[in-house]
């Protein structure tokens, strides 16, 4: 917990980075130079994204003296719900540390020469290291610094880029003669790919799967020194992360107008588009001595930002929710030792999820968003349930999330192995509407082709499902939780109130009651003296004796609600 002494802009900027990967870095400006500007628009979902963990998840987080989130289930349920989040969690982290510690070794190994397997173990094994020897400290740390590098990295490369491009008129007149800037795509098809709804409003559920519940981020927020400036560090947050959206997005539009007229995609100089941002640094770069290393820093500083808090957050919840109940006695330096094992042995998992990242063909910002969706959706699902509705139980926790997890896994692994013969096709008039026409033998991706207007050529049935945009994922599953959750605890008899822990539900419609009252007694009174008397009347009345009591109940209810004691709610728990 870092002795709980972080401020909030190491912590915020940590936050940022934790989820700032290298698969952003290369993946987004491909994405850009592509596809166009629509992507931009997940920017969007930041506000939401962060507003709500911010004033729901921190709070009820904070305020039960948690140490991994996991402990939350088994306060609101019971052992075994606690004990399948923590190993969908698991599952959910694995997975994503092969994507996150291959792809800069993929990209640096196909335009440098430098050694795959060499790039991949040296990251591997750097970040294991000073993750076991430093905690979550010496985490958050080193990902301040790396923030730092990573926007260095990117600002140097743009500045370049648009000099090398021959300045920023000739950039914007390149892209917006390529159609590279999007406008608000409004079409509500939920298959397609990229959209304003899609990026906006599926990037919600995403973020909070990420901000919310994810362990890497919760365990931040309680490593603060307070609640409040844990509050802050997530508001901190939205302009990082923006930031870092703008330059990605910014450095594939130079891409784009530097590349414009000769692709190296179509001239087969490189087989990926995920290969696109390296290859344009060492072409434009190698000129300006130190750039082409600043950016390759930039890119392994995402890396490692990322893989360590994995590690860390890895550790912490093997050790806490699967090791801990188990053996109640076990000393604090022993628990130490043990944890510092767990994070090394997860670094030696992880090379081996790097080499399954290689067996895939795919793309990475894709493949990364598709994880995140598939597991951090039905887990968010489940967080919801505890938190927004009394009346669950545990039978409808366990049943939600392994239904959930099910269905996810269904529709995005039928959307992979359906999509696998498939090219991307761009249309000329909406950048980021893009349709699978299949020619398994064509890597590249084909910008001037003629809009798809063919009815026919529409999915229908397991196939629409399938062509799911991957950004509804995460929505997709933690909806099907809540509603299946909801089902079976209505059928097999709903939580009373008397057996639910203190402070584990979040007042929802208090907070909203209360909120409308506010509103009401702030609007302006707009009638004749008569009805203005008559309001006053009826607003004296209200504060009269009913009126006190109401308040007085509300504020029994914030008391009971979330104490701020230093009361720890964890000697409920309970072991197998």
């Amino acid at each position: 917990m870092a002795d709980k002494s972080m401020k909030c802009l190491p912590l915020s900027l940590s936050l940022m980075a934790t989820f700032q990967s290298a698969v952003a870095i290369v993946g987004t400006p491909a994405e850009v130079f592509t596809s166009g500007t629509q992507y931009w628009f997940i920017g969007c979902s930041y506000i939401l994204g962060l507003l709500i963990p911010a004033h729901i998840f921190i709070p009820v987080f904070y305020r039960l003296h948690l140490t991994s989130a996991y402990q939350y289930l088994e306060l609101r349920f019971c052992k075994a719900v606690r004990i399948c989040g923590t190993l969908t969690f698991i599952f959910q982290m694995v997975i994503y540390m092969g994507v996150g510690i291959y792809t800069p070794a993929l990209a640096l190994n196909a335009v440098t020469g430098f050694h795959l397997w060499g790039a991949v173990l040296a990251t591997g094994l750097v970040c294991t290291i000073y993750t076991a020897l430093g905690g979550l400290k010496a985490v958050i740390w080193t990902d301040v610094f790396q923030t730092v590098v990573m926007f260095a990295g990117q600002l140097a490369v743009i500045i370049v880029g648009v000099h090398q491009a021959g300045g920023l008129s000739h950039v914007w007149r390149k892209v917006t003669e390529g159609n590279r800037i999007s406008g608000f795509d409004l079409n509500p098809d939920p298959t397609v790919r990229h959209t304003f709804w899609t990026l906006a409003f599926g990037g919600v559920f995403l973020m909070l799967s990420l901000y919310g519940v994810n362990q890497t981020q919760v365990q931040r927020y309680l490593s603060s020194r307070t609640e409040k400036e844990a509050v802050m560090s997530c508001y901190m947050v939205f302009p990082c992360l923006q930031i870092a959206l703008g330059l990605s997005c910014v450095m594939g539009l130079v891409m784009f107008a530097c590349y414009s007229d000769n692709s190296p995609l179509d001239n087969r100089y490189i087989t990926s588009k995920d290969q696109m941002v390296l290859y344009f640094v060492m072409d434009m770069l190698q000129g300006f001595p130190g750039l082409p290393g600043l950016f390759v820093a930039c890119l392994f500083s995402a890396s490692l930002s990322t893989i360590s808090s994995a590690f860390n957050s890895l550790a912490t919840v093997t050790m806490e929710d699967l090791i801990k109940p188990h053996y109640p006695s076990m000393t604090e330096t022993r628990a130490a030792q043990l944890a510092k094992i767990l994070a090394f042995a997860y670094g030696i998992l992880c090379l081996a999820m790097a080499y399954a990242v290689h067996l895939m063909k795919s793309s990475v910002l894709q493949a990364a968003l598709s994880i995140f969706g598939m597991v951090g959706g039905p887990l968010l699902g489940v967080f919801c349930l505890g938190i927004f509705f009394p009346l669950a139980n545990s039978t409808g926790a366990v049943t939600g999330l392994v239904a959930g997890l099910v269905m996810s896994f269904w529709i995005g692994i039928g959307g992979f192995v359906t999509q696998i013969p498939s090219i991307i096709t761009v249309r000329p008039d909406n950048c980021t509407d893009m349709a699978a026409t299949g020619n398994a033998t064509m890597a590249t991706v084909t910008t001037a082709m003629a809009p798809i207007t063919d009815e026919a050529s529409k999915p229908v049935g397991l196939h629409a499902l399938y062509s799911l945009s991957y950004m509804w994922y995460s929505a997709f599953g933690s909806s099907a939780v809540i509603l299946i959750g909801l089902v079976v605890s209505l059928v097999t008899g709903p939580m009373k109130e008397g057996e639910l822990s203190a402070g584990t539900v979040y007042p929802l419609m208090d907070k909203a009651q209360d909120f409308m009252q506010k509103l009401v007694k702030s609007k302006p009174c707009r009638g004749s003296s008569a009805e203005q008397r008559q309001i006053g009347t009826c607003q004296e009345q209200g504060n009269g004796p009913v009126g006190t009591e109401r308040n007085t109940r509300n504020e029994e209810e914030r008391e009971t609600f979330l104490p701020l004691s230093q009361v720890s709610y964890l000697e409920q728990e309970t072991s197998v």
